[in-house]
C-alpha cells in the first residue's frame, strides 16, 4: 500500500492545524493507526485538546516549538518525539521563524469524534 505525498490534499483539522492525512483506514484501508503531517505557521498554535481513546505520537521534522502536555511545557526541536497518552490535554505552538512541521501517528486512527477541544 502506497500513498504518494503529492496526491494528499491538506485540510484544517479540529485543533486548527493544517493536516495532510498520509495514511488512514478510511482512505487507504490499513487497520489500526493513522499517520498525518501537521503544519503550524510561524506564530501559530494549535487549540488545546485531548483525545478520549487515541494515543498520539508527535515527531518533529522541522522548526522549533513549545509543547504543552498536561501540566508540563517544554521546547521541542527536529528529531524530537513526544508521546501523548489518551485523555491528556495538549497543544503545540511554533516558536521559530519557519513553519513547524510534525508527523502525528494515532492509534487507534484519528477521528474527529475522539477529539475534545479544551479552549
Amino acid at each position: 500500500m502506497r500513498q504518494p505525498y503529492a496526491s494528499v490534499t491538506p485540510y484544517v483539522t479540529k485543533d486548527g492545524s493544517e493536516i495532510r492525512e498520509l495514511m488512514h483506514p478510511t482512505v487507504q484501508g490499513n487497520k489500526n493507526q493513522s499517520l498525518a503531517e501537521a503544519t503550524i505557521p510561524v506564530g501559530g498554535k494549535t487549540l488545546k485538546h485531548k483525545h478520549l481513546v487515541t494515543e498520539e505520537l508527535y515527531h518533529l521534522s522541522q522548526g522549533h516549538g513549545l509543547m504543552h502536555l498536561g501540566n508540563e511545557q517544554f521546547e521541542v526541536f527536529p528529531g524530537d518525539t513526544v508521546c501523548i497518552s489518551p485523555g491528556t490535554e495538549h497543544c503545540i505552538e511554533n516558536l521559530g521563524t519557519d513553519s513547524l512541521i510534525l508527523l502525528c501517528c494515532c492509534s487507534p486512527a484519528y477521528a474527529h469524534d475522539d477529539t475534545v477541544l479544551i479552549d
